[in-house]
């Protein structure tokens, strides 16, 4: 459990410097452009495609966020050895209801396959948000495999709070 817990919480902090870091960097024509994971989900911000805001970015970036902090707040407590937090089971239920909502690791697929189309006119530089999101969807799924889920729910179901 302690293991689920340090990977959950190192993916929460490669989120946050994924969205403010430079994601991407793209030259043509003497113009050098910088964006952001941020700058990525509010380029849809203006006149219809204002709702494909709100879905990239839950999809993304709060949907991801919530499940992690989800597991932290149900798991962190009994893996000091505590009983589980107050709403633990709601808590966990909620992370694993999230989990096939949570789409990094197609976000981060889809910017690879750009990123092979775009490549033949522009110079691209992968910023050092690239890097930390995937490594982000590596920690997530390595969080995923270890997680026995089963273990999970009896353990919850042990340390309630009498």
């Amino acid at each position: 459990m302690t293991r689920i817990v340090m990977l959950a919480a190192t993916a929460l902090v490669l989120m946050v410097a994924a969205v403010f870091f430079p994601f991407l960097e793209l030259s043509a024509g003497g113009m050098v452009r910088q964006s952001s994971l941020l700058d990525a989900v509010l380029a849809f911000s203006s006149g219809l495609l204002l709702p494909l805001t709100f879905a990239v970015a839950a999809l993304i970036i709060v949907l991801p966020v919530l499940r992690l902090a989800s597991i932290l707040y149900a798991l962190a407590p009994m893996a000091l050895g505590w009983h589980s937090a107050r709403h633990g089971v709601a808590a966990f239920r909620l992370a694993e209801a999230l989990r096939p909502w949570a789409m990094a690791e197609i976000f981060i697929v889809g910017v690879a396959v750009a990123l092979v189309k775009v490549a033949g006119l522009a110079r691209l530089g992968i910023g050092p948000a690239f890097w930390t999101f995937a490594a982000l969807v590596l920690v997530t799924v390595l969080n995923d495999t270890y997680m026995c889920r089963l273990t999970v729910w009896k353990t919850l179901e042990e340390r309630r709070r009498p």
